[in-house]
């Protein structure tokens, strides 16, 4: 075997070179992974920051009226309706119309039985038989004095005298003329007659029982009620007074006919709200002259509303409701939260008509997440207003 030729020795220089392009080689090595770490954690510091803006969608708030029409629970009432009283006290003797009876005006439908009045009328009359009879015998007498005035028989003081004694036998023949006519009169009341046409809606008598005088001891003897034509009453809101004109059209609908729907006209208005419901009184006319509904009883009064301006409304998942009141998230041209305190005009479940608050272009955030705050940078999606981008859209096509 031969022998091996001996490596020549390496030369210093060389292994000077290599061992510079060595350490450059590791100082680019660490210089990119230094730079690759520095930009790795850029980037997750921005994506970090990106995250904790948070995402909300926006939409305009809705200018068309969600509902022209207003429902509302009324009460229906005869359009005339007497309670009837006594006048005298005594026993009832008969009566000859019961509830649902349909009655004439002047109709007797009762009749009581009073003995102390008749017996009051007896005496009247008998006192004045008598006043009536003294008043004559003073003017047969005056007359008779007047004779022998001539003759000096009497003086004129007597003639005065007597004139005077007629005079007052006189006056006490119209007074008891005048109490004759009073007891007459109330002797008259024993017969209970009604005022109107109607229907007898109510009897709290009958035969035998104790009468009193007056409407303050006890329910009324009969009540006759007129329904050819309904009172409706509703109480409005006072938001929604302005909205309802006089004369303005109104559909009822009653538990009893659930099929059918019953025209009405807004006839009067209170004026005045309660302090206590903060409602106005509503008065609506209604043609009964079918006579199928019973006053007293309960509709469902729907009522056009008249508006000079459409209300805004929103949804109900927008409204904020905390310590500062009620208010709205809205987004501001910069992608900023500015929130706005609102009043509410009609809840409709779903959406919500705002009484004031709002613009029509302001962005409403339509389900704002906990602890958003004004001022609160967040990233919009959905509708915009005017349907110009966001700034985050626009940062979004300059990148």
């Amino acid at each position: 075997m031969p022998p091996t030729e001996p490596r020549p020795p390496v030369s210093h220089r060389k292994l000077g070179i290599f061992g510079v392009v060595a350490l450059i080689a590791a100082g680019l090595i660490v210089g990119t992974g230094i730079r690759a770490r520095e930009e790795q954690g850029t980037q997750l510091k921005e994506w970090t920051e990106d995250q904790a803006i948070p995402t909300v969608a926006v939409a305009l708030p809705n200018a068309k009226a969600l509902s022209p029409t207003l429902d509302l629970p009324g009460r229906l009432e005869a359009y005339y309706r007497a309670p009837i009283f006594a006048r005298v006290s005594g026993y009832l003797k008969s009566w000859s119309a019961d509830i649902g009876a349909r009655v004439k005006a002047g109709q007797v439908i009762a009749e009581i039985e009073a003995p102390d009045l008749d017996q009051q009328l007896l005496q009247a009359r008998a006192d004045l038989a008598s006043a009536e009879a003294s008043a004559k015998l003073s003017e047969a007498t005056l007359n008779r004095r007047k004779t022998l005035v001539a003759s000096n028989f009497v003086s004129a003081q007597e003639i005065d005298e007597r004139t005077a004694d007629l005079s007052n036998k006189n006056g006490a023949v119209k007074a008891g003329q005048a109490n004759v006519e009073r007891l007459e009169a109330l002797a008259g009341y024993k017969k209970i007659t009604v005022p109107f046409d109607g229907v007898v809606t109510s009897r709290d008598t009958d035969v035998g029982a104790l009468i009193n005088a007056g409407g303050g001891t006890g329910p009324a003897m009969f009540t006759i009620s007129d329904t050819r034509k309904l009172r409706v009453y509703v109480n409005v809101p006072q938001t929604y007074v302005p909205a309802i004109r006089i004369g303005a059209k109104a559909t009822l609908t009653m538990p009893e006919y659930p099929n059918r729907t019953f025209p009405a006209t807004v006839e009067a208005s209170s004026q005045a709200v309660d302090v206590a419901s903060g409602t106005t009184r509503m008065q609506l006319g209604l043609d009964n002259s079918s006579g199928e509904l019973m006053p007293g009883g309960y509709a469902s009064v729907k009522l056009n509303l008249q508006r000079d301006s459409t209300p805004l409304s929103v949804p109900a998942s927008a409204l904020i409701f905390n310590s500062s009141g009620l208010r709205v998230a809205t987004v501001n041209p910069d992608d900023k939260v500015v929130f706005k305190t609102v009043t509410i005009g009609r809840d409709l479940g779903k959406e919500i008509e705002l009484a004031s608050g709002l613009a029509p272009d302001d962005r409403v955030i339509t389900a704002p997440p906990d602890g958003l705050a004004d001022g609160d940078h967040v990233r919009v999606v959905g509708a915009t207003a005017k349907g110009k981008p966001t700034a985050s859209e626009k940062q979004d096509v300059k990148g």
